[in-house]
């Protein structure tokens, strides 16, 4: 079983950033920032719909070594692909593309027709974008990447790389970001230029994770309620069993899904299908079933009801003593409603929750974007050897590659380390 950084291992992989940098770049950085990736424990496809979301920060993060230059040249390495891009900042100025003029306070998330660079670079790239159309004093920089985030795996490498290279970039430009500042700013650089819809979820996870706890976030008001999530006072915890199948939010049904919200919403006469209570889901669910069609209306009804579990969820964490196998019921029920209604589970996926429940566990769940990535599960302590040898072997059987597991441990959010 992998297991989680310590902070041992917190120091090698700083210690590795700094090595590399000098390497790639000569001299030496003046600082390593950090920013996590995330499990969202529950409440998947709510965020770009106003609604409520319960992730938490992990011990998983992507790393920034960075030194300012003394001209306008931003240059990022990215030591797991062994890529660098290099571009100058001027040609940054303006939009990234010369017919788009928007600054970082327009409301539209439209991507852009022309960014400078696309794939991977797209997302370093955008945050120097998205922070000088927001008229912060971005200077030339060296940035040099690593991540311990598994990328593909449902758990926000990409908003860990943003936040990490926003905050690199402030700490070498010397101003200064919120944390609500640095979430909607990198939620706008994936959307714009990146060209990624995702919602706020996994910047805000990233920026306002907190050590010992998960995040009850209204994605609508962007209010941030910490929930202590203290699974080891009731001696479990959060299995991750990464399933290895990729997926890439802007190569697969996500746009989509976030459409028929949109257009549902609209049919409905409502600003987000979070305006609709369980008590109305079953006279909006006809509606919709009627004038869109059944498909749009277990969209709707996946979101009404994922909704109200995160709310469950947040409730039973405040009772004593908490509730686990209440709280794996929620999880399982969030899992059927992704497969069925919302369409965005792989067999994979299915495999792993099944079986993890089937050898014990409280209740599992896929988590993140969908069509592939990871799952999590709700583990007690003694069970967790029997509950990975039956996925293991479940999924041997079925030919699937062989998943990785750790426990997700609630972390801080995105910080300047060294």
């Amino acid at each position: 079983m992998a297991v989680s950084l310590d902070m041992g291992s917190v120091a090698s992989v700083v210690d590795d950033a700094r090595r590399g940098f000098v390497e790639q770049f000569g001299g030496e950085p003046t600082g390593v920032w950090a920013a996590p990736g995330r499990v969202n424990v529950i409440g998947e496809h709510t965020d770009y719909n106003d609604g409520f979301v319960l992730p938490m920060a992990i011990d998983r993060a992507c790393y920034a070594a960075a030194a300012p230059r003394a001209d306008r040249i931003l240059r990022v390495h990215a030591a797991q692909l062994g890529e660098t891009v290099e571009l100058s900042l001027d040609a940054l100025v303006g939009p990234g593309s010369a017919a788009d003029t928007r600054d970082a306070a327009d409301p539209d998330m439209t991507p852009l027709t022309e960014p400078a660079v696309t794939g991977w670079a797209g997302y370093p790239v955008g945050v120097a974008w998205i922070l000088q159309q927001a008229g912060f004093p971005v200077r030339g920089a060296d940035v040099y990447l690593t991540s311990t985030v598994p990328v593909g795996s449902g758990l926000s490498s990409s908003a860990a790389l943003e936040c990490a290279t926003a905050l690199a970039l402030a700490g070498v430009s010397e101003f200064e970001l919120t944390t609500a500042e640095l979430a909607r700013h990198t939620q706008r650089a994936e959307n714009i230029y990146a060209g990624v819809p995702c919602g706020p979820l996994d910047q805000m996870s990233s920026a306002f994770g907190q050590d010992g706890s998960v995040l009850f976030i209204d994605t609508r008001s962007g209010e941030v309620k910490p929930q202590p999530f203290d699974l080891a006072a009731e001696n479990a915890l959060l299995l991750v069993i990464d399933t290895r199948v990729s997926h890439a939010h802007g190569e697969n049904g996500y746009a989509d899904r976030r459409s028929a919200c949109e257009r549902s919403a609209e049919f409905l006469g409502v600003r987000a299908l979070r305006d609709i209570s369980l008590a109305d889901l079953p006279e909006s669910f006809a509606k919709v079933s009627v004038g869109l069609g059944e498909t749009f209306a277990r969209r709707v009804r996946h979101v009404v009801t994922e909704d109200a579990r995160v709310e469950q969820f947040v409730e039973i964490l405040h009772q004593e003593p908490v509730s686990l196998p209440r709280l794996g019921h929620r999880m399982m029920q969030s899992h059927a409603s992704l497969r069925d209604d919302y369409e965005v589970s792989a067999p994979e996926l299915d495999l792993a929750v099944a079986t993890a429940v089937a050898a014990g566990a409280h209740g599992a769940r896929m988590t993140g974007g969908g069509f592939g990535g990871s799952a999590i599960a709700l583990v007690d302590r003694d069970l967790l050897p029997d509950v990975q040898d039956a996925v293991l072997a479940a999924f041997a059987e079925h030919g699937y590659t062989e998943p990785q597991f750790f426990p997700a441990v609630a972390s801080a959010g995105a910080h300047r380390i060294a």
